[in-house]
Order: structure tokens, then sequence, then C-alpha cells
């Protein structure tokens, strides 16, 4: 299939780690930001096949994964209301609150439904004028414009049964937490190419030049990811920290600037919590006051939730890059799909998920 098949070749994609072997002199750590990069490069194995100096460690861009407790308990408690259909994606249904899942809630007679896209949710509240209808709104500024697009469809067809629950979290924000800790390991950036196609990368110049640290924008492929990963090398090793397009098939530098204008329309930018990190600051999209008739915390009165963690769940360090999923002493005993005590083992862009899905359970260094 052109577009897609010649980013999967094998001989480019040889080609490509060869060039990464004659440029490395020196071990370097990488960040992959997005999750479904992470399952990109264990389903493909091409963490088994780049040089033994290249570390990738995987970051913070799971939308799920950062969703905070404190909003999974909300969501379990507007979905267990029995006037409320409770609408999400379906990778949040199996995310663990601090009681139970939303799957649980449904298994207990909860109207919780699957749906692909928010606009499915207000279809869903226009035919249940006698329900209300909540759309988990997750994500990070990928899904931000379609979630901002159904609350003014709702406004315009006047639908007083329409709300959502709001996670958008931002990239920026989480690199500058990430590389601003004294803990930090991260030399360099793969940063996530559709977040880039709604955004732009301009945001990323003041970090490289701030950190020191190359970044640069990719696809989901392997011949894509491998050329972000060369070139970030080929920055490293030159001692630069500039910020570089490797998806300029779909990326721009401003990105797509109507999109960027609905989420100012619609939402503010405000601090946020994410699951197993703590509180970011600015770092969270959340609605105008405007549209608080559409927000489901404001509607169902949800603001006092009291949470309870995993004490063994390592979540956090693994989306910081400072530890990898078999140093969890959980994974794969405690903690498996079908019992997971975080996000990152039941997403599909969870790392945790990755993992165990491709059997990476070789030991690392702790």
């Amino acid at each position: 299939m052109r577009y897609l098949d010649e980013y999967r070749d094998a001989a480019l994609v040889k080609n490509i780690v060869d060039r990464i072997d004659r440029t490395i002199t020196q071990p370097w750590v990488i960040m992959e930001i997005c999750g479904g990069q992470t399952h990109s490069i264990m389903q493909n194995g091409l963490d088994q096949i780049l040089p033994a100096e290249i570390e990738l460690v995987h970051g913070p861009g799971c939308p799920v994964c950062v969703t905070s407790l404190e909003l999974v308990d909300k969501a379990l408690a507007i979905a267990s209301k029995p006037d409320v259909i409770f609408c999400s994606f379906g990778d949040m249904l199996r995310v663990p609150g601090s009681t139970g899942d939303l799957f649980s809630i449904r298994a207990k007679g909860g109207q919780v439904r699957v749906v692909y896209s928010p606009l499915d949710a207000v279809k869903i509240a226009k035919q249940n004028p006698d329900k209300q209808v909540v759309f988990f709104a997750i994500g990070f500024e990928t899904t931000a414009p379609a979630n901002a697009m159904s609350v003014l469809q709702a406004k315009a067809l006047g639908l007083t049964n329409y709300s959502i629950l709001v996670s958008q979290v931002k990239v920026p924000p989480a690199m500058h937490a990430i590389l601003g800790s004294p803990t930090n390991r991260v030399q360099g950036f793969l940063a996530a190419g559709h977040v880039c196609s709604v955004m732009g990368y301009w945001e990323y110049y003041e970090i490289a030049e701030k950190y020191k640290v190359p970044i640069t924008v990719t696809g989901f492929e392997p011949v894509d990811l491998l050329n972000g990963v060369l070139m970030t090398v080929q920055q490293l090793e030159a001692g630069k920290h500039e910020v570089q397009n490797a998806y300029s098939r779909v990326v721009s530098k401003e990105g797509n600037l109507p999109s960027q204008k609905i989420l100012k329309d619609v939402f503010q930018v405000c601090d946020r919590n994410w699951r197993g990190i703590g509180m970011i600051p600015q770092s969270g999209l959340c609605l105008q006051p405007e549209f608080d008739a559409f927000n489901a915390e404001v509607r169902f009165n949800v603001g006092e939730i009291q949470t309870r963690e995993s004490e063994i769940c390592i979540a956090g360090q693994i989306l910081q890059g400072i530890k990898k999923p078999p140093q969890c002493p959980a994974f794969g005993t405690f903690c498996n799909p079908e019992n997971p005590l975080g996000a990152t083992m039941v997403s599909s862009e969870g790392a945790c998920s990755a993992y165990y899905r491709y059997a990476r359970n070789e030991s690392v260094n702790a």
C-alpha cells in the first residue's frame, strides 16, 4: 500500500540502522514522547536492532495513562448515576480507579458506552433527551479539537443534556517537567507527529534551547522512527540542540491554525494533575467559563473526590523515562492486563502494555 509499505521497507530500515551505527560513538538516552510510538517500536523490534549505545525510554504521551486517578474516580461517580449515559473511548473502560473501573460500572447496570468520536456522544444525547450524556474528553492536543467541536455542536443544537468530563493535557509542559527534574536522563526527544500535525512544532524551539536537547518530530512507522533516531543522534554527536522535522509529509512548523483557533475559543490553559507524576503547571486544557453548562464536573458536583493510588505501581517513573516496566516489582505478576494496577498496563499506548504484549521481560539496569 503506497505511503504505508514504503515506510516499512526492510531494506530502508537496515540502511538507516547502518547509518546510525556508523554515526554513534557514545551512549545516548532518547525519549519517544508518544505511547503509539512506543508500541510501534516494540511491535517492529526497533529497540532490538538499534546499536546498544542507544537507550530508548518511554514518555508520558499516552493520554489514557496520564489521566489522573482523581478524574477516573469522578468518571466512575458520574457513570454510576441512573440517569446518565457515560460515553468513552474503549481504552478508558479498563483503567483502574480507586474502587473499580468503568467496565465494573457497566457490569452493575450502568449505561457505559464505547464511542469512536465525541460527535457520536452528541448524537446519543440528541437521541436520548431524557438522559444526561457525558463524554470522557481525554487526550493531548490531537483529540482536543474534536472534543471542542462536540461542545460547539451541542450548543448549536440547543442540547441541555450533553457535557464533557475534561482531561486534556499538553505536551510542551510535560517536556519542561521531565527536563527540569533532577532525576532527568533524557538527552534527546522524538516528538509525536500527530500532536505536531495540530499544534506545529514552534513551541519546541524554546525547550530545545533552554535544556540544550535536540528534538525531532517523527511519525509512527519503522522508517519514520528510525529516521528520527538518526537525526537526533547526528545532533547529539555534533553537540547541537535544534528542532527538526522528520515527518514533513504530515507536519508543518505552524500546524493546523483553524484547529488551534477552535481550541482557544472553547478551552483555556489550566494546571493539571498527571497520574503517577503529579501536578504540572499550565499543562492542561479546561473549558472556558462560558461553557460551564457543558462541564460535567460542574453539572454533577464531583469536585470533592478522595483518591488512593497503588503503593507498588511505578507508572509515574516509567512515564518520565526514569525506569522501565520490568523494573516494577509487580510487572507481569500482581499487575497484568487482566488485573492492572495502573493505566500503563491496559492502555493500547501504555508502555507496560507494550512490554507485556511484545514479551520484553528481559532484565534492565535498575
